[in-house]
């Protein structure tokens, strides 16, 4: 799954996959091996290492913050606690670095997070603009509203209202 993640007025792109009982991270093309263990409902701790790295560098703790939305979460390092937003690639939208390539190819919309599809706000074959709603997903008794990063066309629906879905789960693609 690829994700932005937003701290300190930097946005970076974070790739992450599974390898055994770890996970293999890409920030901004940078890989890394993580150990994260789950230390409450809403709060992971993570041993982070560059890749190859025999030993961890990093000891991270994050959680989902107080009083904040979905994706919102208080990153613990050194020390320090750091506010970061975390969202689907694309969620950013204008926020986005300077320089960045525009994406290319179908546009893969996914559950950022287990939960039920309240609404879907298109069809396939449906004509869709930048930021317009595609679905919204109701996860931690919020309700997420996922939007198009460009302009395009509803390829493939892939859920209807009232069912579950696990994070990652493709919800619809646009082309």
């Amino acid at each position: 799954m690829t994700f932005e993640i937003a701290a300190g007025g930097t946005v970076r792109t974070v790739s992450v996959t599974r390898q055994g009982a770890r996970l293999r991270v890409s920030v901004d093309g940078r890989p890394w091996t993580v150990d994260a263990e789950r230390v409450g409902p809403l709060s992971l701790s993570m041993l982070l290492g560059a890749e190859g790295a025999a030993d961890p560098v990093h000891s991270i703790d994050a959680a989902l913050a107080a009083d904040k939305t979905a994706g919102d979460f208080d990153v613990h390092v050194a020390g320090r606690t750091i506010p970061v937003q975390v969202r689907m690639a694309g969620g950013f939208g204008r926020q986005k670095r300077a320089g960045a390539a525009e994406a290319t190819g179908p546009q893969r919309i996914t559950a950022p997070m287990p939960g039920k599809i309240v609404r879907v706000l298109v069809r396939a074959g449906d004509e869709v603009k930048a930021r317009q709603g595609l679905v919204v997903v109701e996860a931690m008794k919020m309700e997420n509203e996922l939007r198009a990063t460009r302009d395009g066309r509803v390829r493939d629906v892939s859920v209807v209202e009232g069912q579950s879905v696990d994070a990652g789960a493709l919800l619809l693609v646009v082309e």
